[in-house]
């Protein structure tokens, strides 16, 4: 599967785009415009939680691959979506308690990719991620993941807190990172888990926060406070690794 990202441009394309039910990532606005067409453009947006950036005219100039971009441009997934569920399916076949990775919020796609590329190597059967707020697999996601996004399914939701509740019943716990919380030596990580990595400026979410089951802090010995989301990422997931390994 190539790293090519699907741009659509002009305010008919992307409103049929939108209607047809192509997932789209981002949607760039040009600043200012209100007319009908945009209005009905972003009101379509907000149905699929789609993030909005409103931009200046160069911008949409240098994007464009017609010059006829009306103002609009979207920017659909270069990969497709998995099913929660499909992570669950994944972990059962195999045969293991299922590791999940759940992302709050992250912006950066070179993050994103990171952790999918972690994902994958510490033997996560999955990451999530919210549809709003959030990068989704973009190019620059696929080619920061080394391709593994070919093989580690990531699955988009509308609520993670809420996602957090219902793959609760199915037998899983939740632990997140965050420096104010239990060092991750003194946690027993092993069972069905969830690992919920906040963004890169403010952590995770006082919701999502709220439903996890233990917060994890990552000892640091030097003088500023906080790792990269997706180091961090690969500090705690290899935790869980070694905790597995010790059963």
């Amino acid at each position: 599967m190539g790293y090519t990202e699907s741009i659509i441009e002009g305010r008919n394309a992307v409103i049929e785009a939108f209607r047809a039910g192509r997932t789209v990532d981002r949607l760039y606005v040009l600043d200012g415009c209100q007319d009908g067409p945009v209005m009905t453009i972003k009101r379509e947006a907000k149905k699929q939680n789609c993030l909005i950036k409103y931009v200046k005219k160069e911008l949409l100039d240098k994007m464009s691959e017609t010059g006829k971009h009306q103002g609009v441009i979207a920017c659909t997934s270069a990969y497709q979506y998995a099913e929660v569920d499909d992570i669950l399916e994944a972990a059962r076949q195999k045969g293991e308690d299922p590791f999940l990775l759940l992302l709050d919020n992250i912006e950066d796609p070179h993050n994103l990719g990171a952790v999918i590329r972690t994902a994958n190597l510490a033997g996560a059967h999955g990451v999530i991620i919210p549809k709003n707020r959030a990068v989704g697999l973009t190019a620059a996601v696929a080619r920061a993941s080394a391709g593994a996004v070919n093989y580690t399914p990531v699955a988009k939701v509308t609520n993670l807190a809420q996602t957090i509740e219902e793959l609760k019943k199915k037998g899983l716990w939740f632990v997140c990172a965050d420096m104010d919380g239990t060092t991750m030596y003194q946690l027993d990580l092993k069972g069905p888990i969830g690992l919920v990595i906040g963004n890169e400026g403010e952590g995770v979410g006082r919701l999502v926060k709220e439903k996890c089951d233990f917060v994890a802090a990552i000892p640091m010995k030097g003088d500023i406070d906080s790792l990269n989301a997706s180091v961090a990422a690969g500090v705690l997931a290899y935790e869980i690794v070694r905790q597995r390994l010790s059963v």
